[in-house]
C-alpha cells in the first residue's frame, strides 16, 4: 500500500516481517529517546509482537515508522467483554515528521481493526493531544499517592486476619496471580483479558537498570483455606537518615478477591519494617484504601489520564453493553476519520442488555465519536462533557437519561499498559 505526500516522496505501509523487527522496534526506541532496552525485555516484545497486525512506514527500504496492535478483550459495563485492538507500539522518525505519516497508519489501522471486526480501539498515549484528532476519548483515569506510613493508620476490614500471606518468587507465583486476575477481569469496565499467551509474564519483567535503587521484584501471596485470592508485586527501596531508616515500598501490582484478601496485602505493604512511604501508581481512583486511611490528605493522591477508547463500530460497541438506567435516545455522530460511523444511531438499553441501529429519527443528543469514547466506560459522564460544550442535548431530558444510564457502579480502570 503506498501513501504520496506533497513533498514528492512515497511513503509505503507494508506488513512487518520478522526479520524486519529488529530495525522497526529501533526507530520506535528512537522516537522515545533513544534509550536501549534491557535484552530480556527487547526478547518479550518480540515474541509479543503480531506481525499480521503490525506495520512499518517505508521511505524506498529506509523505516521511518512503526504501528502495532495487540489483541485484547476489554470489559464494559455488564461485564461483557469486547473484543479490542490494543494500539502500541505508534511511531515517526523525527526525520519524516509533518509528512502525514501518522495520519496514513491511524487511518491503515482503524481499517484494518474494522476489517477484523473488532469493535473497539484502546491505547495509552504519549502524547493526548495527538490523538484526540484520530477519535480517541480518555476513558479511564488511575490514582497514585505518596503515602506517609508512619503517619497514616489502614483500619482493614473484617476477615483480614484469617488471610494468610506468604512471599514467593515473581516468576514462580505466576500462575498463582493470573489465578486471581482472571476472575477479576469482568467485575471491572476497562480490565483487559489478555488474549496473547505470554503477557502474564510482562508483569515480573525486572531489569536492574530499571530499579533505580530499590531491590529486586518481590511478591507476596494471599491465601485462604490453600487458595490464592490475592497477590502483591512490590520493591523495597532502602533510605537512611540521621532519625533512622526511611525507605519507600514501591507498589508494581495488587489484586484480591474479595475486601479481606486486599485489606491483608495493603496492610502488609503499610507494615513493611525500615520503611516510611509507600508509592502507588495506577491503581483504581475509587479503590478501597482511600477510605480505610486515618488521612487522606498525607497519601497525597493525584489524578491521571489512562486508557484512551475508539469506537471503531458505534453500533456494535454500543449494544454490547448494559446500561444502568433505561435509555432509549437517538445519537447524532459525528465522526470525519471513520465516516462509516457518522450520522443518527438509535441506542435502546437497559441493565439487561442493549440494541444500536442506524436510524432516520430526529436526534435527541448531537456529539462526536471522541465523545462516546470517553463516555463508553462509564467513568466519564455524558454530563460533564455537555457542560464542556462537547455533547448538544437536543431533546429535553436526553441528557439526563443517557447520562446516568451510561455510568458505572465501579470506576472503569486500566489494569497495565501495552
Amino acid at each position: 500500500m503506498g501513501t504520496h505526500f506533497t513533498t514528492g516522496t512515497a511513503i509505503d505501509l507494508r506488513q512487518l516481517r520478522p526479520e524486519q523487527w529488529d530495525t522497526w522496534y529501533d526507530v520506535l526506541l528512537r522516537a522515545f529517546g533513544g534509550v536501549p532496552e534491557p535484552s530480556e525485555e527487547r526478547e518479550l516484545y518480540r515474541e509479543l509482537t503480531q506481525f499480521d497486525r503490525s506495520f512499518g512506514a517505508f521511505d524506498g527500504d529506509l523505516c521511518v515508522g512503526s504501528a502495532g496492535a495487540f489483541r485484547f478483550g476489554v470489559t464494559v459495563p455488564g461485564g461483557a467483554s469486547v473484543p479490542a485492538a490494543g494500539v502500541t507500539m505508534v511511531s515517526v522518525a523525527a526525520t519524516h515528521r509533518r509528512r502525514g505519516i501518522l495520519t496514513s497508519m491511524m487511518r491503515r489501522q482503524l481499517d484494518d481493526v474494522r476489517s477484523w471486526g473488532e469493535p473497539l480501539a484502546v491505547l495509552t498515549a504519549s502524547e493526548p493531544a495527538i490523538y484526540g484528532r484520530f477519535g480517541y476519548g480518555v476513558g479511564t483515569f488511575q490514582l497514585a499517592a505518596e503515602i506517609d506510613t508512619s503517619r497514616v493508620r489502614l483500619a482493614v476490614p473484617d476477615g483480614t486476619d484469617g488471610v494468610r500471606l506468604r512471599y514467593a518468587e515473581p516468576v514462580d507465583a505466576i500462575d498463582a496471580c493470573e489465578a486471581v486476575y482472571g476472575p477479576l477481569v469482568p467485575a471491572r469496565p476497562g480490565m483487559l483479558a489478555r488474549r496473547l499467551p505470554g503477557w502474564e509474564r510482562v508483569g515480573v519483567l525486572d531489569p536492574a537498570g530499571r530499579r533505580e535503587g530499590a531491590s529486586p521484584l518481590q511478591c507476596v501471596i494471599a491465601e485462604r483455606d490453600g487458595e490464592s485470592v490475592g497477590y502483591a508485586r512490590f520493591a523495597v527501596k532502602p533510605e537512611w537518615d540521621a532519625g533512622g531508616p526511611r525507605g519507600t515500598v514501591v507498589l508494581h501490582e495488587l489484586a484480591g478477591l474479595d475486601p479481606a484478601a486486599q485489606g491483608a496485602l495493603w496492610r502488609f505493604l503499610f507494615d513493611i519494617d525500615l520503611t516510611t512511604t509507600l508509592q502507588v501508581n495506577g491503581r483504581p481512583v475509587d479503590e478501597a484504601w482511600q477510605y480505610q486511611v486515618s488521612d487522606i490528605r498525607r497519601c497525597r493522591p493525584r489524578l491521571k489520564d489512562a486508557l484512551y477508547v475508539r469506537l471503531v463500530d458505534v453500533g456494535a460497541a454500543l449494544g454490547a453493553r448494559t446500561y444502568q438506567a433505561p435509555v432509549d435516545v437517538v445519537l447524532e455522530v459525528e465522526d470525519a476519520f471513520c465516516p462509516w460511523n457518522a450520522g443518527r444511531w438509535r441506542l435502546s438499553g437497559d441493565a439487561k442488555g442493549a440494541s444500536c441501529e442506524p436510524t432516520r429519527d430526529a436526534a435527541d443528543l448531537a456529539l462526536s465519536v471522541r465523545e462516546l469514547g470517553s463516555a463508553y466506560l462509564g467513568g466519564v459522564s455524558l454530563a460533564s462533557l455537555a457542560a464542556a460544550g462537547r455533547v448538544r442535548e437536543l431533546r429535553a431530558g436526553a441528557l439526563a437519561e443517557a447520562s446516568v444510564g451510561f455510568g458505572s457502579a465501579v470506576a472503569p480502570w486500566m489494569p497495565h499498559g501495552f
